[in-house]
């Protein structure tokens, strides 16, 4: 067992999860990626874990699930530690042909990520993320706080809602964007932490694309791209904005615990996401078009690290 084998860890201090993570150093050297979850995820992790066995059996660029089990602190996970650079930190320092470059690797990669499709036992997709949708608005509408004009939130809600209808389901990395990717050595887009994977809506999995969009908008427009092969569907631009303002007003009440910073941040992401929109008139955000023109002279491919 690899975990027997582990003598020295140290803490990874980085993101929401609750999950413990450390990079674990074998005795004869080698350095892996160990993951502790609470023993009430098994279940969750188990499946997980499973599904990212399949991925990398179709040769996914991931971070490998290499064992999974039982210890005493719990569910753990062994993965390949990759060797590189967060690509948040990596991909905005490039050329905005190259930056675009590796979005299109993103959309492709998530593209494979959604090959695998939800049980049929999932309730539809209409039930589920519309009660969602409920549940959202009424922790806005309890919350003390108020963005200005949320009202065009809530419009689009309204006008978009019916496209949730018979919309297909499949598996999910649940929190897909550029934070959650790495740039390995040889400059290889590598797709991490599927702790949050869940079923549902392909589309819906863009939600997260603000957090690329802010980082780089020639990266966000490349996973765009490369997710629908250059041809973006109408429609999926009015699902974005119907979940990104269903994302937007539940972050607020979510952003209330954890003090001003967080507060500040869900506002002005608000803002910015409305001002993408023009007030949330238009379907395709302005981050799309400027991130095309810097970046569609770029080759169909990704670039390699210098």
């Amino acid at each position: 067992m690899l975990l027997e084998s582990i003598v020295n860890r140290t803490p990874i201090d980085k993101g929401w999860s609750a999950d413990r993570k450390y990079r674990a150093e074998a005795a004869g050297g080698s350095v892996y990626l160990l993951r502790i979850s609470p023993l009430n995820r098994l279940e969750s992790v188990k499946n997980g874990f499973e599904k990212m066995r399949k991925l990398a059996d179709k040769g996914v660029s991931i971070c490998l699930p290499l064992e999974q089990g039982l210890c005493a602190e719990g569910v753990y996970c062994i993965h390949s530690w990759i060797d590189g650079t967060d690509a948040e930190r990596w991909i905005p320092t490039l050329s905005g042909e190259q930056q675009y470059a590796y979005g299109l690797e993103a959309g492709r990669l998530l593209k494979s990520i959604h090959s695998i499709p939800a049980p049929e036992s999932v309730p539809p997709w209409e039930e589920r993320f519309g009660g969602k949708i409920d549940r959202k608005l009424s922790m806005y509408q309890s919350c003390p706080l108020r963005y200005e004009n949320d009202g065009a939130f809530m419009a689009c809600l309204q006008e978009n809602r019916h496209l949730l209808k018979n919309r297909p389901q499949t598996f999910q990395h649940g929190d897909y964007h550029i934070g959650n990717m790495m740039v390995d050595r040889a400059g290889k887009l590598v797709v991490i932490d599927f702790d949050r994977w869940d079923y549902g809506d392909p589309w819906e999995e863009f939600n997260r694309i603000v957090w690329s969009a802010q980082a780089s908008e020639a990266f966000a427009a490349g996973i765009v791209d490369g997710y629908f092969n250059g041809t973006v569907p109408m429609d999926f631009w009015r699902l974005l904005a119907l979940y990104i303002s269903s994302n937007t007003l539940g972050s607020l009440p979510w952003a209330i615990p954890f003090g001003e910073g967080e507060i500040r941040t869900m506002r002005d992401q608000a803002a910015q996401v409305l001002a993408w929109y023009s007030q949330m008139r238009t379907p395709v955000p302005s981050w799309y078009g400027r991130g095309c023109a810097l970046g569609r002279q770029a080759p169909m491919q990704c670039f390699p690290r210098e």
